[in-house]
């Protein structure tokens, strides 16, 4: 078992896996500063990594994370790659760019971390799809596609890490209902809920398709975080509703919201165990959680599901990827 739970800063794990980042490429969406995908690349950065690849939709909110690295390691390679995940044709464009850079002959590990949460008002994407589904699961369905040439040029022991959340618990996948009756059956919490279950679900069908390759594929629950900028978009009024959206689509209650509430440093950390613990090789597919391994609801493991989500976002991408 690791040794490492709910309060494990990012910087130890990091420290400890040291041999598993120094020379090696990183890729991490959603790096904002302040943000726990920019507190896993500087965690990083500590140790030596090859270069750190961070796309992210505004180099502005970056650039102090571009700026952090520099001043904890100036050997360390850095790329940054602008990236609105809800727009494909900027998601390819990105891949584009990652793709026929020489430089960056494979990725070792792909941290996909941007996220949104509960948006109040009906939204719909550029392609037609509603927002939180398009930003939390099709973007990086098809981004990581995209690079995938660059994830097996890795290798064995390469991985894959879908940042999910305990918010699955609010819903199964709508498979008969994904946009929400056009806006007439939604709620933030749901759409949230349902986006997070579809990061497990990916996790779970990427960790069969890429079994004989010896990558890997896990989805964490990096817990409640202090001040990043995930909730932007929840208001006060909005938290009980929580419990509402949950129990009108499983049958049962959220639970505690704070029972796991954690600074960026110990949010980062689970993200960073998935990427690197060794404790994991045997155990692709897995729930992480205060870096181990936890069991998420059936809804979001369940391989025919995972199967049926990646066909639909294959049809909803416009792409098939046959791994």
């Amino acid at each position: 078992m690791s040794p490492f739970g709910l309060h494990t800063p990012s910087e130890e794990v990091a420290k400890a896996f040291a041999d598993r980042i120094k020379g090696r490429t990183f890729l991490i969406t959603g790096t904002s500063a302040k943000g726990i995908g920019a507190q896993a690349a500087i965690s990083l950065a500590r140790e030596s990594p090859a270069r750190l690849i961070l796309v992210s939709r505004s180099k502005t909110k970056s650039e102090p994370v571009l700026a952090e690295i520099a001043r904890v390691n100036s050997s360390v390679k850095t790329t940054f790659v602008i990236c609105e995940l809800s727009d494909f044709d900027s998601v390819r464009a990105a891949a584009a760019q990652i793709n026929d850079d020489a430089s960056i002959p494979r990725i070792d590990a792909v941290i996909n971390n941007a996220g949104v949460m509960a948006i109040k008002e009906y939204t719909l994407d550029k392609q037609g799809y509603e927002m939180t589904l398009s930003s939390n699961h099709l973007g990086h369905f098809l981004l990581t596609n995209l690079i995938m040439p660059k994830i097996l040029a890795a290798g064995p022991g390469s991985r894959i890490v879908n940042v999910s959340s305990k918010g699955h618990r609010i819903s199964a996948f709508r498979f008969d209902d994904y946009n929400f009756s056009g806006g007439a059956d939604y709620d933030g919490w749901s759409a949230y809920g349902q986006s997070k279950t579809a990061n497990v679900l990916f996790s779970v069908d990427l960790a069969r398709r890429l079994a004989g390759r010896g990558i890997r594929a896990y989805a964490v629950h990096p817990g409640g975080i202090y001040g990043t900028g995930l909730a932007t978009h929840v208001e006060d009024n909005m938290w009980p509703q929580l419990d509402v959206a949950t129990m009108k689509n499983t049958g049962r209650l959220f639970g505690a919201i704070a029972d796991d509430l954690k600074t960026l440093t110990e949010g980062a950390s689970s993200l960073l165990a998935a990427a690197l613990d060794p404790e994991f090789d045997d155990k692709s597919g897995s729930f992480i959680q205060d870096c181990q391994v936890y069991t998420a609801l059936e809804h979001a493991t369940d391989p025919e599901s995972a199967r049926k989500l990646w066909e639909l976002s294959e049809k909803l991408v416009g792409q098939k990827f046959d791994l």
